[in-house]
């Protein structure tokens, strides 16, 4: 018997499918999951990015077993796979989501449409975002974004799956090498996913607006849904139209809760558009966007500096406390991922490249679209955003000025009196150390690596200074053209300073 094989990759659910449902649709399927050793050789990896992809493929296969299928994990590169599969059965054809991943995945789908091609089988991809192959002009993919999120969702009907695979078991270990899997970190899979949205639209949004900045709330207030998105245990179509309804079905009394949904619809609309970039121009993942600014950080490059940023020991409570939280979580705020690549590319001088490898181990909501851009954003690479520069001390005073979110991930912190909470590092040695105690019970804090003030301020000028110049002006136009948003998305209804956030660091929802 012949069959359709379906490859799952970051799309880890069966409602909303297009692939299960066009492959269903043609035959008896075999559903196949492919863990890659190359892959998860990669800087960009971690054991917690494996751990919630088998949390979410279990769901799936628990989902698929009540259908008479399962899921299969096989372990090897994708085309050597393809070849095992072929040699003990007749399958015709290949249907999988587009994938806009890493350089990895990128020259990965190039050799296995290579493999299809020299085997004379169709590989079939399907949208997943709202996000366009081979987009010849920018000013086509709002409409184009539009037109997906309106679609109907796909839902296979009657799935026929090939016999001889019906009870596989299921069996997926991670690579002994990986590391990093946060204790407190969320867990993967299409059931939970689905009540971490309802949770939002029913209450949670309802602090959405003037919530999601403070590191205190936005744990609550934000959607919390990025990493069902980044791994597809949810549709971004299942997401958008089920937050439309939501918002036709409020009183009119409830604006309140419409407007923090109308705020959540808009970061839905530029997650899109981030990942737009990195389709349209691969190289973004290890080239500056606007080629003018090379050679900007990348020769100065401080190594304590960036031990001493993983080590959440930079001396700024804010930073530091982040680093710490997104460590333990696998999570931290738009507000305050922007703050870390802030200093991370200005006081400290880091070249981006280096410390997105980083942050795409300790972000479980690692999508690569929206980290590669935000990071040269975030870092002034673009050379068309406008410059963005957090003071942390400024953060803190803003956004936690009682020193909760401090003390609660940093526990020198908790014996730092208050009026010394935001610069502890100039306590006198009275206060760090009181009368009659020894050395060991003083107050340990980190001091600054350099001079807040002056370090941002000459980072600025030497930005600055470059994008001044007639060459790097003349580039900026080629970017624009590319990458630019052209419109105001519609059902925007928030302030220049909420649109501005809107296209910060991280897209946490």
């Amino acid at each position: 018997m012949t069959c359709q094989i379906v490859w799952f990759k970051r799309d880890l659910r069966w409602q909303d499918h297009a692939a299960l449902a066009q492959a269903a649709a043609r035959g008896p399927v075999r559903c196949i999951y492919i863990v890659e050793p190359g892959y998860w050789q990669l800087n960009d990896t971690a054991l917690q990015h494996f751990e919630f992809i088998r949390e979410s493929l279990q769901a799936l296969n628990s989902h698929l077993q009540t259908l008479g299928g399962c899921v299969e994990i096989h372990t090897g590169e994708a085309v050597d796979v393809f070849d095992r599969l072929l040699k003990e059965t007749s399958f015709t054809e290949i249907h999988s989501h587009e994938e806009t991943g890493n350089a990895w995945t990128y020259a990965r789908d190039l050799h296995v449409k290579a493999w299809c091609e020299t085997h004379r089988i169709p590989w079939h991809e399907y949208a997943q975002f709202g996000v366009v192959r081979r987009l010849k002009n920018r000013n086509q993919w709002q409409a184009a974004w539009e037109q997906h999120m309106q679609a109907p969702q796909e839902k296979p009907k009657d799935i026929h799956f090939a016999s001889k695979v019906n009870s596989l078991p299921f069996s997926m270990h991670a690579p002994a090498h990986l590391k990093h899997n946060p204790l407190h970190r969320q867990r993967g899979g299409r059931p939970l996913a689905l009540a971490v949205l309802r949770s939002f639209l029913n209450a949670r949004s309802l602090g959405y607006r003037g919530g999601i900045s403070s590191p205190l709330s936005a744990p609550d207030a934000c959607s919390r849904l990025s990493a069902y998105l980044a791994y597809g245990c949810i549709s971004m179509r299942e997401v958008v139209q089920m937050t439309r309804a939501h918002i036709e079905e409020l009183p009119p009394q409830a604006s309140r809760h419409r407007a923090g949904l109308q705020a959540f619809m808009s970061r839905l609309y530029w997650h899109c558009h981030f990942i737009q970039k990195l389709e349209s121009e691969p190289e973004i993942e290890w080239q500056n966007m606007h080629r003018g600014y090379d050679g900007l950080r990348e020769e100065s490059f401080n190594e304590a500096f960036f031990e001493a940023l993983k080590n959440a020991q930079t001396g700024w409570p804010m930073v530091d406390a982040s680093v710490v939280m997104l460590r333990e979580t696998g999570w931290l705020n738009f507000r305050m991922r922007a703050m870390l690549v802030s200093v991370a590319a200005y006081p400290l001088w880091l070249h981006w490249q280096p410390v997105g490898e980083w942050l795409a181990t300790q972000f479980l909501d690692y999508e690569p679209g929206i980290h590669w851009s935000q990071l040269q954003m975030q870092s002034g690479t673009t050379g068309i955003n406008t410059t963005r520069v957090y003071n942390p001390i400024k953060q803190a005073q803003d956004h936690d000025p009682q020193g909760l979110f401090v003390r609660r991930w940093l526990p020198a912190m908790r014996n730092v009196p208050d009026s010394w909470l935001f610069e502890p590092w100039k306590m006198p040695d009275n206060v760090r150390q009181p009368k009659g105690t020894d050395a060991a019970s003083s107050i340990q804090i980190h001091t600054p690596l350099v001079d807040l003030s002056s370090a941002t301020r000459s980072a600025k000028e030497r930005l600055h200074a470059l994008r001044k110049n007639d060459k790097v002006r003349a580039g900026k136009k080629a970017v624009i053209d590319k990458h630019a948003s052209r419109k105001t998305f519609s059902t925007r209804r928030t302030s220049t300073k909420s649109q501005a956030a809107s296209s910060q660091m991280g897209f946490d929802f």
